[in-house]
């Protein structure tokens, strides 16, 4: 959501950015995975459905977790990691979080996301009176166990780096997602089924596999009142028994897809069917020891002007009634300086580029930049370092409706093509093919 109604241009780079220069490789490719449990021990407000408004959440149908990915090349380390919530943190917290790894274990960048499960807490409420606190003070403490839990995840996978084998592989696959948003014949769909699978080098073990797909999280209703992964739990549950060690699920850019269950089919078996197309791949992948392996990166945040005013007591009204005041607070405050959402890109072995943006991206901004990149593989991660909203493209936006009106969707038009122009040129940059 939010704000900024007077800016005089268009977009503002933020010329802050991190461009980490290639360092010399010492270890090849070393990479460790572990898991933590993050599900609230005291009923809050669960996110993403409006309808729920501030009603607390009462039990867990199944535990909601973090699972980091670190994956070290030379001295140079990232962090993947995909949460069972929402979203991912906020600004405040996703700093916290940031300085404390890069202090603690050297790791300059990371990539942290939210499944976008409409069964996870609100993560956004803090500790200031009219912002969370006092009403809704377990909701407060949960941010600070939310960092200390994903902190420990990392810091657990640093501990395990071992050396590794990797494959990867695409796939497209038919009958598990639809455009919910178009009412245009043949919508546009993104059927791709991504996978990075690590194996130790010395004892082919598995270690990890990334899960990268576009699917809303939502086939459980708003009134079930439980914390619950979705069908992401299911998925990676398969795909650890059957095939060993930990998976790590990354949305993929799903602002209008939809699961698309089938008949008599609810969040579990949809999650098992999924992770039997994974395993299926995964059981034709060959690990091999990467050659010269080098991961290079950029990351900058940008400003747009926003299409609601949500300076207007009127609109906050609006909002507050629709969700809740609180919550709405926050965001209001997190936005004051404008629309700022994040990308973030990381290049692997000059020939696999992971994309991440801080909302909900239309599928075909993937779709097209996969495209254009001529790269053997695109990962594109959705709902990570932070969430501004829907971003749909500029064909969505014309033709309105939920997830491209400026309600749910603040950023100008042409924001979300803006900023994947932006993943393009990087990526080619990242491979010498343009100048900086």
């Amino acid at each position: 959501m939010l704000l900024l109604c007077r800016i005089p241009v268009s977009m503002v780079a933020i010329f802050c950015f991190t461009e980490l220069p290639a360092l010399a490789i010492e270890s090849g490719l070393r990479v460790g995975i572990a898991r933590r449990d993050i599900t609230p021990s005291q009923p809050v407000p669960m996110w993403g459905y409006g309808d729920r408004h501030a009603v607390l959440s009462e039990g867990t149908l199944d535990p909601l977790t973090a699972t980091a990915l670190v994956i070290q090349i030379g001295r140079r380390k990232l962090a993947v990691v995909g949460l069972d919530l929402g979203r991912s943190p906020d600004e405040a917290s996703l700093q916290s979080i940031r300085t404390r790894i890069a202090d603690e274990l050297g790791i300059q960048l990371s990539m942290i996301a939210g499944s976008h499960t409409h069964h996870g807490p609100v993560v956004e409420l803090t500790d200031r009176k009219g912002f969370g606190a006092g009403r809704f003070d377990a909701a407060v403490a949960y941010r600070k166990q939310l960092e200390d839990a994903i902190v420990d995840a990392i810091r657990q996978a640093d501990g395990q780096l071992a050396p590794a084998k990797l494959a990867d592989a695409s796939v497209e696959i038919e009958g598990l997602n639809r455009n919910r948003h178009s009412k245009k014949p043949n919508p546009p769909v993104d059927r791709t089924l991504n996978l990075l699978r690590f194996d130790h080098a010395q004892t082919q073990q598995p270690i990890a596999v990334l899960v990268n797909f576009t699917g809303h999280p939502t086939s459980l209703p708003s009134k079930t009142l439980k914390f619950s992964s979705d069908y992401v739990g299911p998925m990676r549950t398969l795909i650890e028994k059957e095939h060993g060690g930990l998976a790590v699920f990354m949305p993929a850019a799903a602002g209008d897809i939809s699961i698309d269950r089938g008949p008599n089919r609810d969040h579990q078996a949809y999650g098992e069917l999924l992770a039997q197309k994974v395993l299926s791949i995964l059981s034709t992948m060959q690990p091999e020891e990467v050659t010269n392996p080098s991961l290079q990166s950029r990351e900058e945040r940008f400003t747009f002007a926003s299409r609601t005013d949500f300076r207007n007591p009127l609109v906050q009204t609006a909002y507050s009634v629709a969700f809740f005041p609180e919550l709405i607070a926050n965001f209001v405050d997190e936005y004051d300086q404008g629309i700022r959402p994040r990308l973030t890109v990381v290049l692997l072995n000059k020939r696999i580029g992971l994309v991440a943006v801080s909302g909900e991206f239309f599928t075909e901004h993937a779709i097209r930049l996969r495209q254009r990149a001529d790269l053997d593989r695109i990962f594109f991660f959705g709902y990570c370092n932070g969430y501004h909203q829907y971003f749909p493209t500029i064909q969505a936006a014309a033709e309105g409706g939920y997830g491209a009106d400026a309600q749910v969707a603040p950023a100008e038009v042409g924001a979300g093509e803006q900023i994947m122009d932006h993943a393009l040129l990087w990526l080619y940059q990242m491979r010498g093919k343009l100048t900086w």
